[in-house]
């Protein structure tokens, strides 16, 4: 999976800055869907070849009273979400009592921080951030994001050191194995050639839209059509439920970033939309199913999630569903509206459905 950083803190002290710096773009954010991500942004970063996925918060006003009763929603919503946490700082403004909650929320989350102390522009590094280690974090990284100043030291002594501790044991294996292969070339050893079928590997399908588009009626159809037995793979991380299926004696994988659930158990809170599962299912699979609502229409909201599924290069599918019921005028005012508004991957299959009618 593609690990997640989070950047908090209070109210301007630079998280948006050097996030555009990680992204390496003022505008290169993956998703920023109206209404449910108000206080974050997600964009997609790079170090050395390895992507993360970064998120950028709304400020913290945290309390010397506890910090739980007044953060913000959406930030502690980003600091569960994420596999690391960059705790920002102001070396300018010193440290404040905002800060000291939000360490202590921190400490509690026993998730892995790194404190970083942002503005040492003009600054002496050492003596600028001398207070900020009553916050028992630990090591400080002196950071000036509107210069860049410092940013490439973070990233190579602090993210990728704790991305490299993250690789798989199995892409270890395979980097040793292909260096031993290297090796016996040199040395003018022979192999036997595999018979190793990349035709052989499973396909993995990613369902992804909006909330109530019929995702999880979609992947139920799939599933009950193709009398396949459901069940959760081990090694998924956030709910995302990875299904393996077979058609016409070909493997798929499904992934369901909703997950596969009895209708009775459905609420309302499951069924919200959740970005971070998104990015990853969109990142991890070979095919990507976009789902839209016929009924409501194309939205901003698709077309942001139709740009993140582009940017990563996996192969589109547009399935527009809920196309029972609509009456032949309405049918083609939504196909004018798909033309006009998707003309722009007209590579694309554009398959109209009624998922919970078949």
């Amino acid at each position: 999976m593609v690990p997640v950083v989070a950047l908090v803190g209070r109210p301007n002290v630079g998280k948006s800055t050097l996030f555009n710096r990680l992204t390496r773009t003022r505008d290169a954010l993956v998703a920023d869907f109206p209404g449910l991500t108000r206080d974050r942004k997600y964009g997609r970063a790079e170090i050395e070849g390895r992507e993360f996925i970064c998120i950028d918060t709304g400020g913290i006003d945290g309390t010397e009273d506890g910090v739980e009763t007044r953060m913000a929603e959406q930030s502690l919503l980003a600091i569960e979400e994420a596999d690391v946490v960059l705790f920002m700082v102001d070396a300018r403004a010193g440290l404040m009592p905002a800060d000291e909650a939000i360490a202590k929320h921190l400490r509690s989350r026993e998730k892995p921080t790194f404190l970083v102390a942002n503005k040492t522009d003009g600054l002496d590094p050492d003596q600028a951030v001398v207070d900020f280690y009553s916050l028992g974090l630990g090591e400080i990284y002196p950071i000036a994001a509107s210069h860049g100043r410092g940013v490439l030291s973070l990233l190579e002594h602090v993210l990728l050191p704790w991305m490299e501790d993250l690789a798989p044991q199995e892409e270890v294996d395979e980097d040793a194995e292909y260096w031993a292969q290297f090796e016996a070339e040199e040395n003018g050893e022979e192999e036997e050639e595999d018979d190793f079928d990349p035709q052989s590997l499973p396909i993995k399908l990613a369902i992804v839209g909006r909330p109530n588009v019929g995702k999880s009626t979609l992947t139920n159809r799939i599933l009950g059509e193709e009398r396949v037995v459901v069940y959760d793979m081990p090694g998924t991380t956030r709910d995302s439920i990875y299904i393996p299926m077979e058609r016409d004696g070909r493997e798929y994988v499904l992934i369901d970033t909703a997950g596969v659930r009895k209708r009775g158990k459905i609420t309302d809170a499951e069924e919200k939309f959740s970005v971070i599962k998104t990015l990853q299912a969109i990142e991890d699979a070979n095919v990507v199913m976009l789902v839209i609502d016929a009924r409501e229409g194309i939205s901003d909201q698709d077309l942001s999630l139709l740009g993140c599924i582009l940017n990563s290069g996996r192969s589109l599918v547009i399935v527009v569903n809920k196309w029972d019921g609509l009456s032949q005028e309405v049918k083609e005012q939504v196909k004018e509206t798909l033309d006009f508004r998707l003309g722009f991957i007209d590579f694309a299959r554009v398959h109209f459905i009624s998922a919970l009618h078949g």
